[in-house]
């Protein structure tokens, strides 16, 4: 019997694709100097003009078909100076890409021979290429919820609350049916919450959160230039059991809140708070693209090219 596929023929980005189109470093590096230079044409400072570039062999670099003056296609890019083979870092990308719940550094040690360090350090830097910060959620509808992650409770019992000073708060906007944003904050007060709020929401939105005497502060917020933010704020009472009043819920945000929490917990069982917005980031850009099926992988790479200095 044929099995039904889950993805759409279009957004299937499968292992046998991804080893068909990169086969080997010298490929991924030709990518690379595609992306950045398409066509291989690019300006020499020496020549002062456009020039196309050809392979040195044995080197990551390209020379002026004129002079021979270098390029460098890897520079600037979080591939530099690495020496861990490209191909590697491809299919770690590939990997993150394709996955729901995250991959872990210890299985692309498993899968690519590479050490453990070296395979975290791999996805340390590509999660520096995930932040969504300049996203904005134009609603109409968005929800907001704070929870506490990272670190570890130790002799403490129950869940943690507002004021914990073991776990780190997190703050999370999610746009019904649309994207979302997690930022790790310093404290749940107002000072650090609203802020978030006004940086990534339109105003004119409707915003529903829990009974959290900070979200009050939603209903005056005003914009830079001291226009009003003109939010409509609706809000459901957790601690009186009400958790759904006609458009009224936050179900959304709770549903990207238990995603992230069952990664971290079944993939990295913890985090530290130095590294836990580069976590939320990684799960952000994941949730945000989850209709792009395994074609993450080249939002992935995209970011790779576009974020080379």
């Amino acid at each position: 019997m044929k099995v039904k596929q889950s993805i759409s023929k279009h957004l299937r980005y499968t292992l046998q694709t991804f080893n068909a189109e990169f086969p080997s470093d010298d490929v991924c590096l030709e990518y690379m100097k595609q992306q950045r230079w398409p066509g291989g044409v690019t300006y020499c400072e020496k020549c002062q003009q456009e020039r196309k570039h050809y392979r040195i062999k044995g080197r990551t670099a390209y020379g002026c078909d004129h002079c021979g003056t270098q390029i460098y296609p890897l520079a600037g890019t979080i591939f530099e100076k690495t020496t861990t083979p490209l191909r590697v870092w491809f299919y770690a990308m590939y990997l993150m890409g394709s996955t729901r719940c995250g991959i872990s550094a210890k299985q692309i040690q498993r899968e690519t021979g590479v050490t453990y360090k070296t395979a975290w350090r791999i996805f340390k830097q590509v999660r520096t290429l995930l932040s969504d910060d300049d996203l904005q959620l134009e609603g109409p509808t968005v929800e907001i919820d704070e929870t506490y992650m990272g670190g570890r409770r130790k002799g403490r019992a129950g869940r943690p609350m507002r004021g914990d000073l073991v776990k780190t708060p997190v703050v999370a906007i999610v746009q019904r049916k649309g994207k979302a944003i997690a930022k790790a904050l310093p404290d749940a007060t107002g000072s650090s919450i609203l802020p978030v709020v006004r940086e990534h929401v339109v105003p004119n939105s409707v915003v529903y959160t829990d009974e959290y005497a900070v979200y009050q502060g939603l209903n005056n917020m005003r914009q830079d230039d001291g226009s009003p933010m003109g939010f409509r704020h609706g809000t459901v009472c957790h601690s009186s059991g009400e958790y759904v009043r006609g458009d009224a819920h936050v179900n959304s945000v709770e549903g990207f809140w238990m995603l992230i929490k069952t990664g971290i917990r079944g993939v990295y069982h913890s985090v530290s708070t130095k590294y836990l917005q580069s976590y939320l980031d990684e799960y952000s850009f994941r949730y945000n693209r989850r209709h792009d099926g395994n074609q993450q992988f080249r939002a992935i790479l995209q970011r790779a090219v576009e974020r080379a200095s």
